[in-house]
């Protein structure tokens, strides 16, 4: 099985090779769009900020090949949020892939912004959740959330509910960083590794 992580300047690319390496799955590192289109599966990873990542993609051309693609993708965390219609970070018109929009959490007292932490997921469905239990805790980092919306697959509870984890067709995507979410996080990418369009 070839899997490929998408190469870019917002790619949080080491820890998603080192999860992986941990559960024995080879991978390819690259932004060339004839070895991405080849893969079995992708891995779009990301950290950072939306604009400047968007604008990187376009640069590439990958704006328009990731959309287009048709195996098992998977984005995670600003990967996720550049899968979105659009994040008010850097008010930036994203792929549309998923049809919701990214906010920032608002100001609310005893809550800080960045979301930084160990937190629950509740209401899960869809083959990435599969064997875990309800209120599953993963590691997030991040200041914009996409809506509850219903392609949303897992729920968690900060400042207000947003979509932890999203998927549509061959989109997967999830808001926190599974590679360093421990058991919970291997078994996400295990679970990822095994869909079978």
């Amino acid at each position: 099985m070839k899997t490929v992580i998408i190469k870019y300047n917002a790619g949080n690319v080491q820890s998603v090779m080192y999860a992986l390496d941990r559960i024995g799955a080879s991978y390819l590192l690259t932004d060339d769009e004839a070895e991405i289109r080849s893969a079995d599966k992708v891995i779009f990873p990301g950290v950072g900020e939306a604009s400047t990542a968007m604008a990187y993609l376009r640069e590439r051309g990958l704006d328009r090949v990731i959309p287009s693609l048709k195996q098992p993708v998977l984005g995670t965390c600003v990967g996720m949020q550049l899968l979105c219609r659009y994040s008010e970070e850097g008010d930036t018109t994203c792929m549309g892939v998923f049809d919701v929009d990214v906010r920032r959490f608002p100001a609310t007292p005893g809550f800080k912004v960045p979301h930084m932490g160990w937190n629950g997921l509740t209401e899960l469905k869809g083959p990435l959740t599969e064997g875990l239990p309800d209120n599953a805790y993963v590691y997030f980092v991040h200041s914009y959330c996409a809506d509850v919306c219903p392609e949303t697959t897992a729920v968690c509870n900060y400042v207000r509910p947003f979509s932890a984890m999203l998927q549509k067709e061959n989109f997967y995507a999830a808001q926190f960083h599974a590679e360093i979410s421990g058991n919970i996080g291997q078994r996400i990418l295990e679970n990822f590794l095994k869909i079978d369009l």
